[in-house]
């Protein structure tokens, strides 16, 4: 079923049993994962939580409606996370829309999928799934974004600060969560202790600097500039590595439908224009040059490869960014290679 903006919020802070699947997709990624992690706080730190990858679930089908309907190893509370994912996964939701039973639930974190989508016809066709599709926010809209999540970190954003901070990280709600972070830290503010923050405060820490904006990175890797994005990297700090990770991810989780439709014999101006708002104006003029780069097999070898990468760097913890600095430049060469 189609939940609006109110019914998915409701839904997921307090858990339905009858409801299996939560999709939750469009071009606000990082607002679909603010979206999955209300599931994370209305279970409990306690909840076991189970992640799997598309390529799992491709590979294994029956892996997800198995997931759902084993019992925790504690006797807890347990739910599952796909992330990211597309209609590659179809027959696992399918299996798990079919199944006898399925008592924990499944939250599906998609790209920016079109409305006829075989995910998206199988969530708002079936009683036992809500489907919703976030939306970047623009205007003052993303203002009251930038805002609200300073209050929850203790800050009191002032109006111009809000504006810098939607422009520099073009309203990404995981960007502007890092910065207000680091803001929040750098003015000593905690919910407890609350402290007004400006455009200067905001200056001093980066966030305005579009040199410190990961998406120079992940148009530098997409791109096929490996110097240029050998000189982005080095502007990143360590405790930054996975964000650059997950901005590619999303990326390549965003071209992924849209390429597949070129493959199909769509021109990339078709495409484009059937996206229509879901891909947010700055981006339109990078996004069609990628569909022109990428094919659906180099996309999904990086997304393989970079879900790898995420897994061994949070398994050790050390290698950081020189880790990710080689597999972003062997991604980066690989693109430059090929234009199609």
């Amino acid at each position: 079923m189609k939940a609006d903006a109110g019914q998915i919020a409701r839904a997921l802070d307090k858990p339905d049993p009858g409801t299996r699947l939560y999709l939750l997709y469009g071009p606000d990624e990082s607002g679909s994962r603010a979206l999955a992690a209300r599931m994370d706080k209305a279970l409990g730190a306690d909840a076991e939580r189970i992640d799997l990858l598309s390529s799992q679930l491709k590979g294994d089908p029956a892996l997800l409606a198995d997931e759902a309907a084993s019992i925790s190893l504690f006797g807890g509370a347990r739910h599952i996370r796909v992330d990211p994912a597309g209609d590659e996964i179809i027959e696992a939701v399918e299996a798990l829309m079919e199944a006898a039973s399925a008592g924990n639930p499944v939250v599906i974190v998609a790209g920016n999928l079109r409305k006829d989508a075989k995910l998206v016809k199988l969530a708002l066709a079936s009683p036992a799934a809500l489907a919703f599709a976030s939306y970047l926010p623009e205007g003052q809209a993303a203002d009251r974004v930038a805002a609200d999540i300073a209050r929850d970190h203790g800050l009191r954003l002032e109006p111009r600060a809000a504006q810098a901070l939607v422009a520099a990280t073009n309203a990404d709600r995981g960007l502007m969560l890092r910065e207000i972070e680091k803001l929040a830290l750098f003015l000593d503010a905690s919910p407890e202790n609350p402290k007004p923050a400006d455009a200067d405060a905001l200056g001093q820490i980066g966030a305005a600097n579009d040199e410190s904006d990961l998406s120079a990175i992940v148009d530098a890797v997409m791109g096929g500039r490996p110097e240029r994005a050998a000189a982005e990297l080095s502007l990143i700090g360590a405790t930054e590595a996975i964000g650059v990770v997950r901005a590619l991810l999303r990326r390549l989780a965003q071209i992924a439908p849209l390429r597949a439709e070129v493959a199909g014999g769509q021109s990339v101006d078709a495409v484009m224009a059937g996206a229509g708002r879901g891909i947010f104006w700055k981006d339109q003029k990078v996004v069609a040059g990628l569909l022109q780069r990428w094919t659906p097999d180099r996309i999904a070898t990086a997304t393989t490869r970079l879900a790898a990468l995420e897994r061994a760097y949070k398994r050790s913890g050390t290698a950081g960014m020189v880790l990710i600095g080689e597999e972003l430049l062997t991604i980066a060469r690989a693109a430059a290679a090929t234009r199609r």
